[in-house]
């Protein structure tokens, strides 16, 4: 299985077995991190994995998921820290997926005041992670997601491959199961904004989620041997909106 499929599948995990993964298991994940391209390479991350098998580091916060191994991101504060910290993190929840566990962003999740802070990184979010208990996987057609029709407006006749990538961004996680975002097809590309919102803690997981939403696009971009730019275009990003804001354009390269 790879993300494309994993895409697909995956599921929130709530509800986990408590057994210990293999020290490879785990080595992997480190391995997968270290590898995982992210969106603006110029913002540095780093990740932590708690083993909490001993019931002894739950997080605190609201909708907290009790879970057997949690990871933890942490980032630099630059512009968009969070939108780059969502894409690596559902490429995370993706590969896990591939080794048969389950996962959760935990958006409302808190730290010790000590750990909010590791090597002059701030803390952005936490996922748990481990063996489910239960079903792993859905199908997509079982998602809890706004069909398109309602995320969606056609300028044209948009062709198999933009419907692939729109799908594929349909399905993304959204903090809440919000999907803040809405999309213009035209020209063969794909315009996207975001719902405005003014509140700090929401704006923050809204950027989260764009980031989950993107790396979906991605994906699937490589997967259909798409070359895909996410590029700002000065001609809409001049242009005001009342209930939304241009964020990024999903460009496909011609050939």
């Amino acid at each position: 299985m790879n993300l494309y499929e994993a895409m697909n599948l995956r599921k929130s995990t709530r509800r986990y077995c408590w057994e210990p993964l293999s020290e490879d298991t785990l080595k992997r994940i480190g391995a997968f991190y270290e590898e995982v391209e992210s969106l603006f390479p110029g913002i540095r991350t780093e990740i932590g994995i708690t083993d909490n098998l001993d019931r002894k580091h739950m997080p605190k916060g609201l909708f907290a998921v009790k879970a057997p191994y949690y990871l933890t991101v942490y980032s630099e504060r630059k512009d968009r820290y969070a939108v780059n910290a969502g894409y690596i993190c559902e490429q995370m929840s993706l590969y896990m997926h591939t080794l048969g566990l389950g996962s959760c962003f935990l958006g409302s999740a808190k730290l010790p005041k000590k750990k909010r802070v590791h090597d002059d990184l701030t803390f952005v979010i936490m996922m748990a992670f481990g063996k489910p208990e239960g079903i792993l996987s859905r199908r997509s057609a079982d998602a809890k997601r706004l069909p398109l029709q309602k995320l969606c407006t056609y300028r044209d006749e948009p062709g198999r491959m933009i419907r692939e990538l729109l799908e594929a961004a349909r399905l993304a996680p959204s903090a809440f199961n919000t999907q803040p975002w809405r999309f213009v097809a035209a020209d063969g590309n794909i315009h996207i904004f975001s719902k405005k919102n003014d509140i700090d803690q929401f704006r923050m997981l809204d950027e989260f989620s764009f980031g989950t939403m993107f790396s979906h696009i991605m994906i699937a971009a490589d997967e259909l041997w798409l070359d895909v730019d996410l590029i700002r275009l000065e001609n809409i990003s001049q242009k005001d909106f009342k209930k939304s804001q241009y964020v990024l354009s999903a460009v496909v390269r011609e050939e």
